[in-house]
């Protein structure tokens, strides 16, 4: 057997043997990835809503800080 087909050979077999592995760590990965999509999704929600709640805290409109706070709330 020559030596490039034995290198291929184990090549293979180091595959087989790391190839569920690798899935596993993928399947992981990608769902860290989807939590931290959610959590920066989070982020960008509630730095809207701060916006929002600046603007007419800075005008003192108590009525339109009064209508954001609630409607956060019942996005909870």
């Amino acid at each position: 057997m020559a030596a490039s087909e034995r290198v291929g050979r184990a090549r293979q077999a180091l595959l087989n043997r790391a190839a569920p592995d690798l899935l596993a760590r993928v399947r992981e990965l990608e769902s860290e990835v989807a939590e931290l999509r959610q959590q920066s999704l989070r982020i960008a929600e509630l730095a809207d809503i701060v916006q929002e709640l600046l603007i007419p805290m800075a005008a003192r409109d108590q009525e339109r800080i009064d209508a954001l706070v609630a409607e956060y709330r019942k996005g909870l």
